[in-house]
């Protein structure tokens, strides 16, 4: 079955991550998906070499960009500008992040492409908007999200070094994001005929992925917790280490509901009449002491003994904490179709699937991420064939 995005033509002049993984969903999901490169092509093509000398495959390149195809244009000269132009024509949807001083300056922008074709949706990725003082800076996701958009401060621990970013993290929120509002773009277009511009920041996905210490600001002028693993408002919903060294994450997130259950599996049910912990409020008080008197209990038995201990409880919720290879040797993560198999002529690789499932429509990776211009005479060719048919001349 084609995807939900069949018969949909994306083109797609983005870089890095945040655009070109929206693009990467559409083209799941079965949308034509032409990615315009310049002839040196998306730089995130070259970023896997700090994986080591030896390594010839990219694995932040290929997975947001399967499923495309590539055409090689170099925007400064006239003739393929035009080219380009022409290519977007045959388009439903424009998507890019660049930067929009760069676009006007191409012709690029939604005032021009919109006055060419009052249909095309514009989904415009940006670091912080379309308005403001920084609205036409550069961005990466580690500024603009995580360090600026304030989630690297709300996970630090006061004192301590702010941790790293994880790659990508912000942009991949970015690319759902805008992978939903060119879904929703597309089905006002059904019902009104008019295409529109649609846009998302890095800067607000930011907001969006703390909106609840957001809103405690804003509602309440509260600042947000720094809560310790030693010292955390409800040491029921805290992570443990086990005597193997394995950590799990107790998820007792109603403590009174789940407190009964807990002093049974610890086997000290002369908790239950300790006026230390005999409410929510009494174990916030003395977290500390509760969070120490579990280590002890919890550095008894290896966390596979927790786990059955934990499991023979009815609706007593825990998660084990997995490390890449654990949640790669999971098996809900394959029952679960996080992973997917790709084709690169005789071999088979396996990454990340995009996060939605359609019992109709299912999605499907068609090809493997295309070589730099691969596709650059093909979707030429394709214009002068499209000209021949509609009595178009393409210049």
């Amino acid at each position: 079955m084609p995807g939900p995005m069949n018969g949909v033509r994306v083109v797609e002049l983005a870089a890095w991550v945040a655009g070109p993984s929206a693009g990467g969903i559409l083209a799941d999901w079965g949308a034509d998906v032409i990615k315009i490169e310049p002839p040196t092509g998306d730089p995130l093509r070259a970023i896997y070499t700090e994986l080591g000398p030896d390594v010839d495959y990219n694995p932040f390149f290929d997975p947001d960009n399967r499923g495309k195809r590539s055409v090689v244009l170099n925007l400064r000269d006239p003739e393929e500008a035009e080219r380009a132009l022409e290519i977007i024509a045959t388009a439903d949807v424009f998507l890019t992040n660049m930067r929009g001083a760069a676009l006007a300056r191409l012709g690029l922008d939604h005032e021009t492409l919109r006055a060419r074709d009052p249909r095309l949706i514009y989904a415009f990725i940006t670091g912080y908007g379309l308005s403001g003082p920084t609205a036409a800076a550069g961005a990466f996701d580690l500024g603009a999200c995580w360090a600026r958009g304030a989630i690297a401060d709300l996970l630090s621990v006061p004192g301590q070094d702010i941790p790293l970013q994880r790659s990508g993290m912000g942009d991949h929120f970015a690319g759902v994001t805008a992978a939903g509002m060119i879904s929703a773009a597309l089905f006002d277009r059904e019902r009104s005929g008019e295409g529109q511009l649609v846009s998302t920041s890095l800067a607000r996905v930011a907001g969006y992925q703390v909106s609840s210490d957001l809103n405690t600001k804003l509602l309440l002028d509260l600042d947000p917790a720094h809560p310790v693993r030693t010292a955390p408002a409800n040491p029921l919903a805290n992570n443990y280490a086990a005597a193997d060294g394995k950590r799990f994450w107790l998820l007792g997130i109603e403590s009174n509901r789940h407190w009964p259950a807990l002093i049974r599996i610890v086997e000290r049910q002369d908790l239950e009449s300790d006026s230390r912990f005999s409410s929510i409020e009494a174990r916030y008080e003395n977290a500390g002491e509760l969070v120490a008197l579990l280590d002890d209990e919890f550095a008894k038995r290896p966390r596979s003994e927790w786990a059955a201990r934990f499991d023979n409880e009815v609706n007593f919720f825990w998660s084990p904490v997995n490390d890449v290879t654990d949640l790669l040797a999971d098996p809900q993560t394959q029952a679960s179709g996080m992973l997917v198999d790709t084709e690169d002529g005789s071999v088979s690789r396996q990454m990340v699937a995009s996060p939605v499932d359609f019992s109709r429509t299912p999605a499907a990776v068609r090809t493997r991420a295309p070589q730099l211009g691969e596709h650059t005479d093909e979707v030429l060719r394709e214009l002068v064939d499209r000209a021949t048919t509609t009595g178009v001349a393409v210049r």
